[in-house]
């Protein structure tokens, strides 16, 4: 039987590159494509995927947080993470929704093929540099030089859902649509949102998201 692969990019030449890269591996067959989070969420129920290779700066909701749910609706799916980035925060966070491999945009193709046959196998598979800066993390005990994300309270995945949405300059309306829920109810996370976080303008939830990459800068 082969492996099923869904990719979820929404950049379209590098989705079809990264599907026609798989789908040529003997034994492996792209069953879905994914152009943002929350599609990638729906196809991963119902396509039922062996593994999931998911980019963490899509629209509508990130790769970390689509990546959390996913594993939620099915622990049983492995998720490959794909980042321009090696920042350590950001691996740390997708290890810590459950992403069992780690891949960056600039490491060669190869790097993505020893991801996926890692998992194949029921192994995680991390590059070298990004093994290194974990176990850097973890003998340092955490990450002390990042005070203001260390003082700041965790959100929930919904959270993190809404906050990416209105950062994205989505009205309450069009997040309740997207969500469906009330509007009443959106504003209702919204105000909650800005409340744990002690933040009073739209402008400071952006920065907010930003900082921790919840949405990715134009040209990233």
């Amino acid at each position: 039987m082969n492996l099923r692969i869904l990719v979820a990019d929404d950049h379209e030449i590098v989705r079809r590159g990264l599907c026609a890269m798989l789908a040529a591996h003997e034994g492996w067959e792209v069953c879905g494509e994914a152009t943002d989070g929350m599609e990638a969420v729906r196809k991963a129920a119902e396509l039922k995927p062996d593994v999931v290779v998911i980019d963490i700066g899509m629209p509508n909701l990130n790769g970390l947080a689509a990546t959390q749910q996913i594993l939620k609706n099915n622990p049983a799916q492995k998720v490959i993470v794909l980042t321009i980035t090696d920042v350590e925060q950001v691996i740390e966070e997708a290890l810590r929704v459950g992403a069992r491999g780690f891949v960056l945009k600039s490491d060669t193709a190869r790097e993505l093929v020893v991801a996926v046959e890692a998992l194949q196998h029921d192994r995680a598979s991390l590059p070298p540099r990004v093994s290194e800066m974990v176990l850097a993390g973890f003998l340092r005990g955490g990450r002390a030089s990042d005070k203001e994300t260390l003082r700041l309270p965790r959100l929930t995945a919904r959270e993190c859902q809404v906050v990416q949405l209105v950062a994205e300059g989505k009205s309450s309306k069009e997040v309740a649509s997207m969500l469906n829920v009330s509007t009443k109810t959106a504003e209702t996370h919204r105000n909650n949102i800005m409340r744990k976080l002690g933040l009073h303008s739209t402008s400071e939830l952006v920065l907010y998201a930003v900082r921790n990459n919840i949405v990715r800068v134009a040209g990233e």
